[in-house]
């Protein structure tokens, strides 16, 4: 075939195995493989136009495969890892799994920026997963703010605030304008939270429950079809939670074997709840309903968040995932093998 033509296969006499056939069987395997390839005719009508049986192009194109006559590639965009999201998928057991190329890395890993390319990729996820008349529910998280920014397209849908907000001074910065974007670009109708992720206590979460534009997003939880979350490690700039508690509820929480918190929900490596008293405190969708959601997309990355992810999947709440390398490639040389996300099973029970 001609070197210039970009296609996913090119016809070419390759190696002692292709020079077995004769020069005029190369040409004739070389025109089907561009007829059947390249411009999508069926073996029948190959088979008419150069007078032979279907069964014979068949074993002309499987002849021109075995001998490297034609190759096949699979090309994704460079900044997707389609081996990587495939093993990650089928170790999890997950619906989907999106790993994206990692952000240059500093010398200290510490100190390495979270990838910031995958709001715009689960974004994109976003559009594939949410049918007309969907229920979207977002959580409260930075990694959810930046894919609400980079929607640009979105079926109508009703969008439903999960959580309150880290900082009710900063709602318009964060949840509540994700809500509003996602609802904007979609069409249909926001129902945000004006209200702070913790409160002090339980009883003041529980009538800030009752108030009447929260009730009414409470109400669309057991509706919603497709949540996007974040996943938090449990360290200091990583997880809004633990940076909202006093240092003495951080040390509490973390001789409980907190690995990992997401929506309030904390989490061991197990990926067993722990402290549930803080959930009581907590605007926040319960982990029960989150369970019932036929589709919860999980978008977190970096390798500082790798065992916070794992433990999050062990769960069972997460059906999807976008991550990048740097938390793949952690993610795949764990021990045990999880239990498959899509069983949706408790750990706890």
């Amino acid at each position: 075939m001609n070197s210039s033509e970009e296609s996913a296969v090119s016809a070419m006499s390759a190696g002692r195995s292709a020079m077995r056939m004769g020069p005029a069987e190369l040409v004739q395997a070389a025109a089907m493989a561009r007829r059947f390839y390249l411009e999508g005719k069926s073996k029948i009508q190959i088979a008419e136009e150069f007078g032979v049986s279907r069964f014979k192009v068949a074993r002309v194109l499987e002849t021109a495969l075995e001998r490297d006559l034609v190759r096949i590639e699979i090309r994704v965009p460079a900044e997707l890892d389609a081996e990587r999201s495939d093993a990650l998928r089928a170790r999890y057991g997950l619906r989907h799994a999106v790993v994206v190329e990692s952000p240059a890395a500093t010398e200290d890993i510490e100190d390495s920026p979270d990838p910031e390319n995958l709001g715009e990729v689960a974004a994109g996820l976003l559009a594939e997963l949410v049918n007309e008349g969907d229920v979207l529910g977002l959580a409260w998280g930075r990694s959810t703010i930046h894919m609400a920014a980079a929607l640009d397209v979105l079926p109508p849908c009703t969008v439903v605030q999960l959580t309150g907000v880290y900082d009710a001074g900063t709602a318009e910065r964060g949840s509540v304008e994700a809500v509003r974007r996602a609802a904007q670009v979609s069409g249909g109708d926001a129902h945000p939270i004006y209200a702070p992720m913790l409160l002090p206590d339980a009883a003041t979460a529980t009538a800030l429950r009752h108030q009447t534009g929260i009730a009414r997003a409470f109400e669309y939880f057991d509706k919603v079809t497709v949540a996007a979350v974040s996943i938090g490690s449990w360290e200091p700039g990583i997880s809004t939670v633990h940076d909202m508690l006093t240092d003495e509820e951080r040390a509490h929480y973390a001789s409980l074997g907190v690995a990992a918190e997401m929506s309030a929900h904390l989490f061991d490596a197990e990926g067993r709840r722990v402290g549930r008293d803080l959930g009581e405190r907590c605007i926040t969708v319960e982990a029960d309903r989150l369970r019932r959601i036929p589709e919860v997309v999980a978008i977190a990355g970096g390798q500082r968040k790798a065992a916070a992810i794992d433990a999050v999947l062990r769960s069972g709440l997460v059906t999807s995932l976008v991550t990048d390398t740097a938390a793949a490639d952690q993610l795949l040389i764990a021990g045990s093998a999880p239990r498959p996300a899509l069983d949706r099973a408790d750990p706890d029970d």
